[in-house]
C-alpha cells in the first residue's frame, strides 16, 4: 500500500476544523433523543474517587477523563485505567472529540517513571496507553511511547501492554523504528470512522495514511496482536462499513471494537443516528464471519473498555 495521500498541514487542519464545526452550529439539526439502552449508572465507588485523587496527585492524565468516556465510572470503579502520556493538549482538533487542542508542553522525561511507579501502586497487569496526537515531534511521540514500555517493563513483572497510538503521520517509518526500542502486547490505532467521512469527522488526519500505520506494524512484527476501532452514527452507510472491515482485515488487523458515537457537546458534530444493540450484535457477526480474532461491538464499546479480559479472549 503506497503512501502518497494529501492532507492538510497542522494549521489548516485547525482552520478546516473550525469551519467545520461553524458549519454544524449553524445547521437547524434536531436533537436525537438517546435512547434507554445508552443511559448510563452513575457511581461514586469509594475505589474510583482514590484513583483520581492518585492520578491528580501525580499529575498523570487518562483519555477516560479527557475523552469524557461513557464508562468512565465502570472502568475506575474496576481499577481498570487508560493513561494518556505526553500531555492533555492535542496539535489537531477532530470536531467528533472532546479532547482539548492548543500548543503542547514539553515532553516530562520523568512521566516513564511516574506512570510504572503509578502502575505498581495499583497492582496494574495489564496498562493501556495513549496519548494526543503531536505533531510538533519528528516521530510524534512514538520515542516516549517506548520510554513507557519500557519503564513498566522493568518495575513490574509480567505486565501487559497495549499501546493506542496516533498516525505518526509526520515520518511513519522513524516511529516505527523508535517505538521498535521497547514493543507493546498489543498495537492499537483507531480508524475512527469510514473513508467518505474523513474530511468531515477527521479533517486532521488521512483514512489510507491510518491503514499504513496498522498495516506496516504488523508487517514489522506479526506475532504482536493489531487492534483498531470505529464509531457509528455518523452518518455511514452499511456499504461504506463493509468496506471498512474489508480493509482492516485485508492488513492483517488481528482485533476490532465497535461503538456507538456520542456528541461530546453542542460544538461537535452531531450524532446522525443511535444504532440499535441488536445492530451492533449483527455488525459483530459479520466481523466474525470475515475471520477477526476477536471482536467487541455494542453501543458504549470503546477501543480500550475491558482491555484486559479482551485481550485474554
Amino acid at each position: 500500500m503506497s503512501q502518497s495521500p494529501s492532507f492538510s498541514t497542522p494549521q489548516t487542519h485547525l482552520r478546516d476544523s473550525a469551519k467545520i464545526l461553524k458549519q454544524c452550529n449553524s445547521q437547524k439539526n434536531t436533537k436525537l433523543k438517546k435512547p434507554a439502552w445508552l443511559k448510563i449508572r452513575l457511581s461514586s465507588h469509594k475505589t474510583m474517587q482514590n484513583i483520581k485523587k492518585q492520578l491528580r496527585d501525580e499529575k498523570l492524565s487518562t483519555v477516560c477523563e479527557e475523552a469524557s468516556c461513557p464508562n468512565l465510572m465502570e472502568c475506575f470503579s474496576k481499577g481498570t485505567i487508560t493513561l494518556m502520556i505526553m500531555g492533555d493538549l492535542c496539535t489537531r482538533r477532530c470536531p467528533f472529540c472532546d479532547v482539548s487542542h492548543g500548543n503542547p508542553q514539553k515532553l516530562d522525561p520523568n512521566e516513564p517513571a511516574k506512570i510504572s511507579d503509578f502502575c505498581n501502586k495499583l497492582k496494574a497487569d495489564y496498562v493501556v496507553l495513549t496519548s494526543v496526537n503531536r505533531d510538533d515531534l519528528k516521530d510524534g511521540g512514538a520515542s516516549h511511547f517506548a520510554s513507557c514500555n519500557q519503564s513498566l517493563r522493568d518495575n513490574i513483572k509480567n505486565v501487559l501492554i497495549e499501546n493506542l497510538t496516533p498516525d505518526f503521520r509526520k515520518n511513519q517509518n522513524l516511529s516505527l523504528d523508535n517505538l521498535s526500542i521497547s514493543l507493546p502486547d498489543v498495537f492499537n490505532h483507531n480508524i475512527e470512522t469510514v473513508e467518505n467521512l474523513y474530511k468531515k469527522v477527521r479533517p486532521g488526519a488521512n483514512y489510507k495514511i491510518s491503514l499504513n500505520l496498522l498495516e506496516n506494524f504488523k508487517k514489522r512484527h506479526p506475532e504482536i496482536i493489531t487492534k483498531s476501532g470505529f464509531m457509528l452514527g455518523l452518518g455511514e452507510r452499511d456499504s461504506q462499513i463493509k468496506r471498512l472491515l474489508r480493509d482492516l482485515k485485508n492488513i492483517g488487523v488481528d482485533s476490532i471494537t465497535i461503538g456507538q458515537y456520542l456528541q461530546p457537546s453542542l460544538s461537535h458534530l452531531s450524532v446522525k443516528k443511535y444504532i440499535t444493540p441488536e445492530r451492533f450484535q449483527q455488525w459483530a457477526n459479520y466481523a466474525t464471519i470475515m475471520g477477526f480474532k476477536n471482536i467487541a461491538s455494542a453501543p458504549l464499546v470503546r477501543s480500550s473498555y475491558n482491555a484486559k479480559n479482551f485481550f485474554k479472549q
